[in-house]
């Protein structure tokens, strides 16, 4: 089973919590198992980068059922560059994405930028833990 657009909203409506309780300007993104886009929202003033990477980050947390930041240090490996780019390079392997997992299947992922790596994954955690 996938997120559903309740559950999606909620996740963004809980980073954007998060992220207003940090004092940063953010956008997040929740996609679905497969990487598709469910639900975004962009903090009025947050960069517009942070569009990009919030979704990159959001699609490689789901795409390897993981947070994104742990693929940071082999992100230059073969296999990880070979899997981005097969999958079109719309995976980003930094720091700032939680996947969703219930019952050991992943059902997507929440992925947030506009802050540093660590403040974007505060934000991805705090909206998976208030599923």
């Amino acid at each position: 089973m996938a997120l559903t657009l309740d559950e999606s909203n909620k996740l963004c409506a809980a980073a954007i919590a998060k992220a207003n309780e940090l004092g940063i300007k953010i956008s997040v993104a929740v996609c679905d198992p497969g990487g598709r886009l469910i639900s975004f929202a962009r903090m009025d003033g947050a960069i517009w980068a942070s569009v990009y990477g919030s979704q990159g980050k959001a699609t490689a947390s789901v795409g390897f059922g993981r947070a994104s930041g742990l693929l940071q240090d082999r992100a230059d490996h073969p296999t990880i560059r070979g899997i981005i780019a097969a999958s079109g390079s719309s995976m980003i392997p930094g720091q700032g994405a939680i996947p969703v997992i219930r019952d050991g299947v992943v059902e997507g992922a929440c992925g947030v930028g506009g802050g540093t790596g660590e403040q974007d994954e505060i934000c991805a955690q705090a909206a998976v833990d208030s599923l």
